[in-house]
């Protein structure tokens, strides 16, 4: 099976913000659940290469997301690098300023992206302190949909304890797909704890995916874990809007791989989870 890791990180000492450092109460707890900040900061590129040979990985979509200030020009830059360097190895998703906001601006820098050949815009509404469906974030969505750009959004928990996780509930996605019905909507770490209200908005909008970054498949197969909607859909009517991703470093791909391949999911499932819908989504080279 083509394997493309559809949401993998730009590595830390390649961004203006060579170590990952933010706020105590943003951090805290993501360090005790995912030891983020000791991943984040150990992830270089040569790592990630050597990775992804060793398991095969033909392909990863790596996000310029980011939770802090960092300057979206320079991030997306960096990412244009990397892709330059190793174009068979990455697709990019660019990013736009959010601290301030500015909608006009945010437009532009979507328009932008677009010029520079990246294949999206990452957003993270939460750690903005804004709905999914807040009307300034519009102007990102309307100039997304008429370049033919995905939206990757955050949705679902946040270990922050400074950003309410009320921010992304699933009604709020529901209310960008239909207000934006061209436009390809990333719904990135699944949308736990709503996983069912997320499954129902996958159903009702073709043009939404869920992403599985930075979670352990282990409890995605694992029945009474909150999952268990979204794992009997997989190998039916939502098996062309599930993507493999790793939010590498935060997953081990190893790791994750092993626990699909030992999930129980038909190998036609495995076989979109794993390359075949983001081969599609990203109009990747077979």
């Amino acid at each position: 099976m083509r394997i493309v890791d559809a949401r993998v990180r730009l590595p830390q000492h390649l961004r203006p913000q060579q170590s990952y450092d933010s706020p105590a109460l943003q951090t805290e707890q993501y360090d005790r659940v995912l030891q983020l900040s000791d991943k984040v900061n150990a992830g270089t590129l040569p790592n990630l290469l050597e990775t992804m040979r060793a398991e095969n990985i033909a392909h990863a979509v790596m996000h310029a997301e980011t939770e802090t200030a960092e300057p979206a020009g320079r991030l997306n830059e960096s990412l244009v690098k990397v892709i330059a360097d190793h174009p068979n190895r990455f697709t990019g998703i660019g990013t736009v300023d959010t601290k301030p906001l500015r909608p006009s601006v945010m437009a532009r820098q979507v328009a932008g992206i677009a010029n520079l050949g990246l294949r999206g815009v990452s957003l993270q509404p939460a750690f903005i302190g804004l709905d999914i469906d807040d009307r300034l974030l519009y102007p990102v969505y309307a100039r997304a949909e008429e370049l033919g750009l995905v939206v990757a959004l955050h949705t679902g928990v946040t270990y922050s304890r400074m950003h309410p996780i009320r921010h992304e509930r699933p009604e709020l996605l529901d209310q960008v797909a239909c207000d934006f019905p061209d436009l390809k909507l990333i719904a990135c770490h699944a949308g736990w704890p709503w996983v069912t209200e997320f499954c129902a908005v996958a159903r009702r909008h073709p043009t939404v995916y869920l992403e599985f970054g930075g979670l352990a498949p282990k409890y995605v197969a694992r029945p009474g874990t909150g999952w268990d909607t979204l794992f009997t859909m997989m190998p039916n009517v939502l098996k062309d809007q599930v993507l493999y991703g790793t939010d590498w470093p935060v997953m081990a791909p190893r790791r994750a791989l092993a626990e699909w391949r030992a999930s129980g999911l038909p190998d036609p499932a495995l076989e979109a989870l794993f390359g075949g819908n983001a081969t599609r989504l990203f109009a990747l080279a077979p």
